[in-house]
């Protein structure tokens, strides 16, 4: 990731100059014994005194006036008059957050075992995950539980006890997962919209940033921005994700980002750590029916075409061949009796819209697929043999893309 370092700014200097005013006479002026100069004198205050006073009934006049003779003065006038409503947004709402969600937040500590020179090995990792519903449903990211590759993690409720965690799904490409404790009459967190967001709206991250030490630590900020992607690896990136300069560490990764009424509105996933206040989320609408369903049927099945792709530029940096595209998602093998073999599609075509959503590569096609449930009917654009072609696909159910 690019590292942005800050530039020291000079210091603006406001220089004040003292006595260089030569509109003013500095000669003295004696005071005159006669009666003559004292009438003047008072003649000059009164009218001076008048003179003010016209001057304060035109200046009002004007203000008034001039909105009636010239209209457009009077549309500038409502345009600076717009008064810009806050929510009653203050320095108290993270703590009303905090103290909503606190109990919904959770740690997870994962036992990793791995293999190096020196043989099998341990290791520990920490990060946050947030209660979707009272049964021990749990919402985080799938990187937090090492992508299920893991020897066994527990979970850290808020009353202090230590739950053995059981992992039910996750995805590396969209890095969410679902795990669960055997534990009932939890509080889960109220899940938002994350559709409805705007720049610059207020925000809270409740996270463990870089361990237990720091449990539960409560940080605020703004929507930075949205929509944003950042890349995992030289040919994978995460998309469509929520930017905030809500502190977020390692550790956080997992933990809810929150809206001014205490509802979820991302998971913490990533942050550029050469940068200052650039943290992102997953958006909670996209995990909301893989949440849903676990709620409902106690498991999620996945709405595939039923392919097994790579993103076009990384074909292209493999193989010297002209494919009529440069970006999209270029299909190299199809599925024995999937959606895609009985709706016509090819190895070698490449998909590059989904319903009129422009596909670029492997991920996006991955993650558009999570709108849709098993059943639905897509349309498809592709290119093959240089030559765009549509097709419809009825979209079937499988642990494969």
């Amino acid at each position: 990731m690019d590292h942005y370092d800050k530039n020291d700014q000079d210091a603006i200097k406001h220089l004040l100059e003292q006595g260089n005013d030569n509109s003013l006479n500095h000669e003295e002026i004696k005071p005159q014994k006669n009666k003559k100069n004292k009438k003047t004198h008072v003649s000059v205050i009164a009218f001076m005194i008048i003179s003010l006073v016209f001057g304060l009934f035109g200046g009002a006049l004007s203000y008034f006036a001039m909105p009636l003779l010239f209209p457009q003065n009077a549309n500038n006038q409502a345009h600076n008059n717009i008064q810009i409503q806050t929510n009653d947004i203050s320095l108290d709402a993270a703590a009303a957050v905090a103290e909503k969600v606190m109990p919904s937040v959770v740690g997870i500590s994962t036992e990793i075992v791995y293999s190096d020179f020196f043989g099998k090995r341990k290791g520990e990792g920490v990060g946050t995950g947030v209660i979707v519903d009272k049964n021990g449903y749990i919402l985080t990211n799938s990187h937090v539980i090492n992508n299920g590759d893991m020897s066994s993690f527990s979970v850290l409720l808020q009353d202090g006890r230590e739950l053995e965690g059981t992992l039910l799904w996750n995805d590396p490409v969209i890095d969410l997962a679902i795990v669960k404790v055997e534990a009932q009459d939890l509080i889960p967190a109220e899940l938002g919209d994350s559709d409805k967001l705007r720049v610059g709206e207020y925000a809270v991250a409740i996270g463990n940033p870089l361990g237990f030490q720091f449990e539960r630590t409560v940080t605020s900020g703004i929507i930075s921005g949205l929509n944003r992607t950042i890349p995992i690896s030289n040919y994978e990136s995460i998309e469509g994700l929520i930017q905030t300069d809500a502190s977020i560490n390692p550790g956080n990764s997992g933990g809810p980002l929150l809206n001014r009424y205490g509802q979820v509105i991302g998971i913490n996933t990533a942050k550029i750590q050469t940068g200052e206040g650039l943290g992102f989320s997953i958006p909670i609408n996209i995990a909301q029916p893989i949440v849903n369903e676990f709620k409902e049927k106690g498991e999620f099945r996945k709405a595939v075409i039923g392919i097994r792709g790579v993103d076009v530029e990384q074909y292209l940096h493999s193989f010297d061949e002209d494919l009529g595209v440069d970006q999209g998602a270029y299909v190299y093998e199809i599925l024995a009796d999937s959606p895609a073999a009985k709706a016509g599609l090819k190895e070698g075509d490449v998909i590059i819209k989904a319903d009129e959503k422009e596909i670029t590569n492997m991920s996006q096609l991955v993650s558009k697929l999570y709108q849709y449930r098993p059943g639905d009917t897509v349309q498809i654009e592709i290119v093959r043999n240089k030559e765009k072609m549509e097709l419809s696909i009825m979209l079937g159910a499988s642990t494969d893309t």
